[in-house]
């Protein structure tokens, strides 16, 4: 039994961080798996903030997609100048015309250009296919943490049935303890030969423990149901009832390990992440390497300027800044040369590629182990609720069969501890084993990126 105390109640889930999320109307119960999934991803809010970063990523793109069309500058003054005449440049120009603040009038302008690129080398398009990327990246940075979500509201579900299993096991014991106390009572009373004091304190003694435990079991219960409620975006205080009250043993095959590590190559979202970041890297590489061209660019400009008590003169030699109209449309291109700017700018997104290489190579090694070390948790799960079934079963009969021995006074109180001790035992270990088997179905489902499946409990 003191075994069976030392380690009935330690359920790991209840040490797992919570986060508080935004609360919802009380859902109706009772809530299956699925539903109870479906809440926590309605609130989660890193699923909000997954959203943020995709819009971020989508203005990005627009951003890059924008220098396609054309851009125009429009530069307006208002100012003094000087009042002139056509008197003072005819017949001869006048070098000696006097500044005086009497002789200043106003003068209004207006200059506009606009510039349409035709040819950039890769700059654009370069940035556009990066921004794109970018977007799938953060696309598959919600998948997973979604997936992330799921995973932790299948530690909670199956947590919280695991603590009431384990609750019911401690009632079950301590129902057996008091009916054999009441019975040593009476045959202490009478007498009797297989019973002595002892064994009454033993009898209390194992009761208080059972006690104890069965306050430890409800406050378990109660961690693992403010997690999931917590998980969901429930009030504290929010009724709830899951779909099952019950551990159920599982049948059925398990598909092999290659089926698992195929799929997780294909479906996983962190390869489809690094997959779509380095082709993102990679056109920022070509991007970056685009500034040692020049943009070609088709541009034009206007300009507009009047001032009154100046006269406006017409002579393709001669401009008059205070006065004048004008304008033009020319092929143009625009070339900045710098040293070394260009080419550090280069190698540093080519060392971002190369990092993501590295990351990928990682990913690649590591994902296919992570797979198979969830999957021998699996069959280990699967054979141990086998094991533990026929054990607990075998061991519940012989702790029947030695209360009822006891009852008629023909065994000893010591064979009921004995009994207890291997039945609770074993009993807590199938309950453990039905729960690794269902958290190591949703471990591979989170390694495999497998779709939203309904709880058949």
């Amino acid at each position: 039994m003191k075994t069976v105390c030392c380690s009935l109640f330690v359920i790991f889930f209840l040490s797992l961080p919570l986060n508080g999320f935004a609360a919802e109307e009380p859902a109706l119960a009772p809530l299956k798996l699925e539903d109870c999934i479906r809440l926590a991803l309605k609130g989660a809010p890193e699923l909000a903030e997954a959203d943020a970063d995709i819009a971020l990523a989508k203005s990005k793109l627009d951003e890059a997609a924008s220098y396609r069309f054309p851009q125009l500058s429009v530069t307006t003054l208002l100012g003094p100048a000087p009042i002139a005449h056509e008197s003072a440049i005819t017949p001869k120009i006048k070098t000696d015309e006097p500044f005086s603040f009497n002789a200043l009038t106003w003068f209004a302008s207006a200059d506009a250009t606009i510039v349409q690129p035709l040819y950039t080398f890769g700059k654009i398009s370069e940035n556009m296919k990066a921004a794109t990327h970018g977007i799938e990246v953060d696309r598959s940075r919600k998948q997973q943490r979604a997936n992330e979500i799921v995973l932790k509201v299948n530690e909670y579900y199956y947590g919280l049935l695991l603590a009431r299993e384990l609750k019911e096991l401690v009632l079950e014991i301590e129902e057996i303890l008091i009916k054999a106390r009441e019975k040593a009572g009476k045959l202490l009373e009478i007498g009797s030969a297989s019973v002595d004091e002892v064994d009454l304190y033993k009898l209390d003694a194992f009761s208080g423990i059972a006690t104890k435990y069965l306050e430890e079991a409800k406050k378990g219960e109660a961690l693992a149901l403010a997690a999931l409620r917590a998980r969901m975006g429930m009030a504290a205080d929010a009724e709830l009832i899951t779909g099952t009250e019950r551990l159920l043993m599982v049948d059925g095959e398990i598909p092999t390990l290659e089926s698992f590590v195929e799929k997780s190559r294909s479906r996983r979202p962190e390869l489809h992440q690094i997959s779509e970041g380095l082709k993102a890297r990679a056109a920022l590489v070509e991007a970056a390497k685009a500034n040692y061209y020049p943009d070609i660019f088709l541009g034009g400009m206007v300009s507009s300027a009047f001032a009154d008590e100046r006269d406006r003169i017409y002579n393709p030699y001669i401009t008059d800044p205070f006065k004048h109209f004008y304008g033009g449309v020319a092929l143009g291109a625009r070339w900045k040369l710098d040293f070394g700017i260009t080419g550090a700018k280069v190698s540093a997104e080519r060392a971002q590629y190369n990092r993501l290489l590295g990351t990928k190579e990682y990913a690649d090694i590591n994902i296919p182990l992570q797979v198979k070390k969830y999957y021998l948790d699996l069959v280990e799960a699967r054979n141990s609720m086998v094991a533990t079934r026929g054990a607990y079963l075998n061991a519940k009969k012989w702790t029947v069969t030695a209360v009822a021995n006891f009852d008629f006074g023909m065994g000893p109180a010591k064979d009921i501890f004995e009994a207890l001790q291997i039945y609770s035992a074993m009993r807590q270990d199938f309950f453990k084993s039905i729960y690794n088997y269902h958290i190591a179905v949703a471990n591979l489902d989170y390694a495999t990126n497998e779709p939203l499946r309904s709880d058949d409990n």
